[in-house]
């Protein structure tokens, strides 16, 4: 029973992660040859200002925007 984890910032709608958990769950049938059923999606998602890298905050290095093209604030 694959559990895959997906960590993200904050920001997507419903529907974008409805296709993304409808593709990861299609490839992971397809790939690790189990049924649907067994096959586990969780959303763990972060604030920009709980997340760094390169000993800066996403917040300040990037802005609230970085990687959300195409997603309304």
């Amino acid at each position: 029973m694959p559990v895959i984890t997906v960590k993200l910032a904050k920001g997507r709608t419903v529907e974008q992660k409805q296709q993304f958990v409808e593709v990861v769950t299609n490839e992971a049938v397809k790939k690790l040859n189990v049924k649907e059923e067994w096959v586990t999606v969780i959303f763990d998602e972060y604030e920009r200002e709980n997340w760094a890298s390169s000993g800066e905050l996403h917040s300040l290095k990037f802005g609230e925007g970085f990687g959300m093209k195409g997603i309304e604030k």
